[in-house]
């Protein structure tokens, strides 16, 4: 065995195992579990708690734990909730971006693949893709859910998100002009197989004016005929929105998340929490925008309207805590600078610089996401029937966001994955 690494025994469909871990983080609760007990097969968790586990549940004749570890923490698995698979976020060549964009949805697809076990190795055993026009993220949610898949995530798509034609989102939705209404257009998504819809109601963020600068493309109306035809097939949405004239126009049609909300009012969080919508509020892509504000071309003039548009964003996620807004984490994974995976390790730690409690944070990162956003499978969170899905490290994230990037063990269906610091961020 590496020296540092754990010596995790094989679970199998018969055979358990039984940790004893000295805090566990079961994803929802306000305070850790101390010197907890958890048992579970290749399947799922069997047991989860302070106390010890039941005789029935272990194996034949078993009395201790397989490992005893006090100085460790369990959490659930990271789900990711907003990235684009289609995207490589890595890339910072803004021409080299627009090539790649210009490739065969084939390749598109091959690079989105090549991603897909070093997700699971960093931790992140979901992912809900937030939309492409070529099929990308629908290819790996039916591959996910094929027999004998590679080793990857779950995949959660929309396929295609909805805009409206002329603006902002061409590169990865199609428009509902395309449709004689604005049902035929979901059921059209719900029959190219989208686990959800994903809404377009604004446009983005003018950074040269530190502003959302366009009117928004959806009326409340429209927004609330999407939502009901969603609805009338079994499926949420979500909609990318920045401002807050397009946020209350998604707010009023009744989206299940906002993702973004950027300009966000003290009363659109009074809002959310009332009516249950959740906010995904994705720091990364305009904190990327500073820290590589010479590459991208910014001046000092934008550069202050990006530190200040962070501020307000920062002091809303506290306010959102507070009122009790459910707060879910996604990082844009696709954008400019935010690479798979380790963009979302680094969007986790922005919330917790903006000043959410990092216990809160893994919530927002597991349990949260995995309460509201009704995958198909049960992930993202330590409980019984709950899938084998989790992290085991020495480093607690209570004291740091941060010490999620250290070497850790990734329990994924019984195998246990043993993961450094040196991640190979090629291709993400």
């Amino acid at each position: 065995m590496t020296p540092g690494k754990l010596a995790i025994p094989l679970a199998t469909g018969k055979h358990r195992i039984w940790l004893q871990v000295g805090t566990l983080l079961d994803g929802v609760s306000p305070n850790p579990l101390r010197n907890a007990h958890v048992v579970y097969n290749q399947n799922q968790i069997l047991f989860a708690g302070e106390n010890a586990p039941p005789a029935g549940l272990l194996n034949a004749g078993q009395r201790e734990p397989d490992l005893d570890l006090p100085d460790f923490t369990l959490l659930p698995g990271l789900i990711e909730a907003h990235a684009h698979f289609f995207l490589e976020g890595s890339e910072l060549n803004l021409d080299k971006r627009t090539a790649y964009l210009k490739q065969a949805p084939e390749a598109l697809l091959n690079a989105a693949r090549g991603r897909l076990e070093k997700l699971v190795r960093l931790g992140v055993i979901a992912v809900r893709d937030a939309g492409d026009k070529d099929g990308v993220g629908l290819a790996l949610s039916r591959l996910y859910m094929s027999a004998g898949h590679p080793l990857m995530p779950y995949v959660d798509s929309p396929g295609a998100a909805i805009h409206h034609q002329g603006r902002y989102g061409s590169f990865m939705a199609g428009p509902v002009e395309n449709f004689a209404s604005l049902k035929q257009c979901v059921e059209a998504r719900v029959q190219a197989g989208a686990d959800r819809i994903k809404l377009i109601p604004t446009g983005i963020i003018n950074f040269k004016k530190g502003a959302v600068t366009s009117e928004p493309q959806m009326t409340v109306v429209e927004v609330a005929e999407l939502v009901a035809a969603a609805k009338s097939f079994g499926k949420q949405t979500f909609a990318h929105a920045s401002g807050d004239t397009g946020i209350e126009r998604a707010l009023d049609g009744g989206v299940d998340s906002v993702e973004h909300g950027f300009f966000v009012r003290d009363d659109q969080l009074a809002k959310m929490r009332d009516r249950q919508i959740a906010w995904v509020p994705t720091f990364a892509p305009v904190q990327e925008q500073v820290d590589h504000a010479e590459l991208i071309g910014w001046d000092a003039g934008v550069v202050a309207n990006l530190r200040k548009i962070l501020d307000y964003h920062a002091a809303s996620l506290v306010k959102a805590h507070k009122m009790g807004v459910q707060i879910i984490a996604g990082s844009d994974a696709g954008s400019v600078g935010v690479a798979h995976g380790l963009g979302f390790l680094n969007e986790l730690e922005l919330m917790e610089r903006a000043g959410l409690p990092p216990l809160a944070v893994v919530n927002a990162a597991t349990g949260t996401s995995s309460n509201r956003l009704a995958f198909r499978e049960k992930f993202g969170q330590i409980k019984s029937g709950f899938q084998s899905r989790f992290i085991l490290t020495r480093h607690s994230p209570l004291e740091t966001i941060s010490n999620l990037r250290k070497q850790k063990s990734v329990v994924f269906d019984g195998e246990v994955f043993d993961c450094d610091e040196s991640v190979d961020s090629a291709g993400l």
